[in-house]
């Protein structure tokens, strides 16, 4: 049985590590690519359109399916097939909900592996999903 790894993915160069990672380390595995649009919080939410998404969402949505398909042309070249999705909302909650609720054993996902004053004004998603997470997960650097 394949193991179901959980992989999100921003284009950053740490993202992009750890999708070579995946692909070298778990060949076999059955492969998600995840993008997450972050969501504004707050006072924000009350500039949503009539659609009920903030603005610069449908901008944001296409270049998250930009990137979930670069990964995709790169596991392809590797013969390996991944599942692409494009999600809204906080990056940690929708990566630790999605891999606790689609039966993911595994979660790789890069970490731009900020210290100091920037780790904590910028945060770490990678950070969270490690300490949130109920499944194993592999952080790249």
């Amino acid at each position: 049985m394949n193991d179901r790894i959980l992989l999100p993915y921003d284009g950053s160069d740490p993202a992009k590590e750890a999708l070579q990672y995946t692909l070298e380390t778990f060949p076999e595995s059955e492969l998600q690519v995840l993008y997450v649009v972050p969501e504004p919080e707050g006072y924000w939410m009350a500039f949503e359109d009539d659609a009920g998404e903030p603005p610069g969402f449908d901008k944001a949505r296409q270049r998250g399916n930009e990137l979930v398909s670069e990964a995709a042309q790169t596991a392809s070249d590797h013969d390996i097939d991944v599942e692409t999705e494009v999600a809204r909302g906080q990056p940690d909650d929708v990566i630790v909900a999605r891999a606790e609720h689609e039966d993911i054993d595994t979660v790789v996902i890069g970490s731009h592996g900020r210290e100091g004053f920037s780790r904590i004004l910028l945060g770490s998603v990678a950070e969270t999903v490690v300490h949130r997470s109920s499944v194993p997960v592999v952080v790249v650097r």
